[in-house]
């Protein structure tokens, strides 16, 4: 007997759209994002549920209730934060830009300290900071063990997401159900690690869309 799967991201946030570091604010679906989820539960409408997942973050919810607007057959909804985003600690609610200035002024600041630039002025000082702060943010959101100020990184989000799947993959051989997961970003690229054998490189560079979603074979 083969079981499903369904994964996908919540619709696009307000926060998302604004560039903000989210995670576990709850930042509610934009109207892109409402139509996000409705593209989801279209592409799903002829699928069977059984079981639903959800963390308790209002856009994890409110995607859910558009793809179950389908799917009557589907009686058991829980709600499990080992799915929720990632935790960007004192970061949350902070926008990108102001984080890659704040970053790029203290390293340049340093490096002049240390005499290992020299003074810079106007548009070359502007672009140099521009460009530390942009390093400071790609290691932020794409290094796999480096956490951000009071936060986690995606290394201690994999962890709680491998014990989802482990009690997930028993429930459903138990209890021979079909599965959708709406999920994060960020908790979606080591599920996404699990069932499709990426390296944590691999990984790490997966952009996770709005609109659709993944599926997943599991025998039983």
């Amino acid at each position: 007997m083969i079981l499903k799967i369904y994964l996908f991201r919540h619709g696009q946030s307000y926060y998302n759209r604004m560039h903000f570091f989210t995670g576990w604010k709850d930042s509610k679906l934009t109207p892109k994002g409402i139509l996000d989820a409705k593209k989801v539960a279209q592409k799903l409408k002829k699928t069977s549920i059984d079981v639903a997942y959800r963390s308790h973050l209002t856009r994890s919810k409110d995607t859910l209730k558009e793809v179950l607007k389908f799917h009557k057959e589907c009686k058991t909804v829980i709600t499990d934060d080992r799915i929720i985003e990632r935790c960007y600690g004192k970061l949350q609610g902070r926008s990108h830009k102001a984080f890659v200035e704040k970053e790029g002024k203290e390293d340049y600041l340093t490096l002049l300290h240390w005499h290992k630039i020299d003074h810079l002025h106007g548009k070359e000082k502007k672009e140099f900071i521009k460009e530390m702060g942009e390093a400071e943010l790609k290691i932020v959101r794409r290094s796999y063990d480096v956490p951000p100020p009071g936060g986690e990184s995606v290394k201690d989000v994999e962890k709680r997401v491998k014990l989802f799947i482990k009690d997930l993959l028993k429930k459903m051989k138990k209890e021979k159900v079909n599965v959708a997961i709406s999920a994060h970003g960020n908790s979606m690229r080591p599920f996404r690690r699990h069932f499709e054998k990426l390296s944590k490189e691999q990984m790490m560079e997966l952009e996770n869309p709005w609109d659709d979603y993944f599926v997943y074979s599991v025998n039983v």
